[in-house]
């Protein structure tokens, strides 16, 4: 089995890059342009055989890599763009299809209507509750009434009251002056 040994320093491969004109074919109207085009060199591939790595440092490691072992893909450049080239894959319809399966539109939509049902019933309560608010505050205002001409009625009777009163005391007293025994005789047939 062949064994090549690296040293442990990076190795750099050095990148071949070529700039090839390339000749337009001619329309007939106009000069001919050329356009470079780079090329970058493929990465190295090991060969067939095994090839280790060992270090004797206090670091120290070791690789190997063994057949068929390659820096290259699976799949060649050509052979990437011929894959997608011939199914006809769009980029953007994939990207709806897949957006459209992780989003379920009849589950938004009775998400929708679930809250614009709910915003319609709490619409409702909100307009109730001003509507009762409105109907407590008249019926305020009214017991406020009632009660400002309940404390008239009150102060009214208690003035007839009083006028009653002085009244029966004046009359007493002159029933007193005028008839004094008729008075008395009355006042202890009350109190017997």
């Amino acid at each position: 089995m062949a064994t090549t040994t690296y040293s442990r320093h990076p190795v750099s491969y050095g990148s071949h890059q070529k700039a090839l004109p390339v000749t337009l074919p001619p329309s007939g109207k106009g000069p001919i342009y050329t356009q470079p085009i780079s090329r970058v060199a493929d990465a190295p591939e090991f060969s067939d055989s095994s090839t280790s790595y060992s270090s004797s440092g206090r670091s120290g490691g070791s690789f190997s890599v063994r057949s068929g072992s390659s820096y290259a893909g699976s799949h060649s450049g050509t052979d990437y763009e011929s894959h997608y080239s011939r199914s006809g894959i769009d980029v953007v319809e994939e990207l709806s299809e897949r957006m459209n399966s992780a989003f379920d539109p009849l589950r938004m939509d009775k998400s929708l209507a679930k809250q614009a049902q709910t915003s319609g019933e709490l619409n409702a309560k909100q307009r109730e509750l001003q509507e009762l608010q409105a109907m407590a505050q008249r019926r305020l205002g009214r017991a406020r009434v009632n009660f400002a001409e309940g404390v008239e009625a009150a102060k009214e009777a208690r003035r007839d009251i009083e006028y009653t009163s002085k009244k029966i005391s004046s009359m007493k007293s002159k029933a007193e002056k005028k008839h004094p025994e008729a008075y008395a005789k009355a006042s202890r047939s009350r109190h017997a």
